[in-house]
């Protein structure tokens, strides 16, 4: 981020707790050697780890599962010129552990696309960042409504 664009800039727990208020957010990936994102459902772990659930044939999990990717997500309101976007970096892996399988089976995400057989897909926090943009207002002292 930078200092002087306008925006707030949100704290790792704010953010977190932004991003638990929305279903949907983009997975940034490299797809052969290019930049690729996908719109996904998700939900966030104790932790602050986001967590996907898709199936386990999928292109997704192929192109993610031991790489560092970058999660996005934002809450926008065009009307108030206002909003707030927040992106989470980090290793995503597979769960291959049983038992945690199991427990995200009964508190993780569940798929808007469903399989028959589903992994959960685990991004690290490693790096969380946002910003906040407050209509008719920015960090310069303007009055953007005028």
């Amino acid at each position: 981020m930078y200092p002087n664009d306008g925006f707030r800039e949100l704290g790792r727990e704010e953010c977190l707790r932004l991003m638990a208020k929305v279903p949907v957010g983009r997975i940034v990936f490299t797809r052969r050697a290019l930049p690729a994102v996908l719109p996904v459902n998700f939900s966030l772990d104790g932790d602050g780890g986001v967590l996907l659930r898709t199936s386990a044939a999928s292109e997704l999990v192929r192109a993610i599962d031991g790489a560092v990717v970058a999660f996005e997500a934002d809450d926008v309101d065009a009307v108030r010129h206002s909003g707030w976007s927040v992106v989470v970096t980090g290793s995503a892996a597979v769960v291959t552990d049983p038992a945690e399988h199991e427990r995200l089976a009964r508190t993780g995400p569940v798929s808007w696309a469903p399989s028959p057989q589903e992994v959960f897909v685990r991004i690290e926090p490693e790096l969380v960042t946002g910003r906040e943009l407050i209509g008719g207002r920015s960090l310069y002292g303007l009055n953007l409504t005028a």
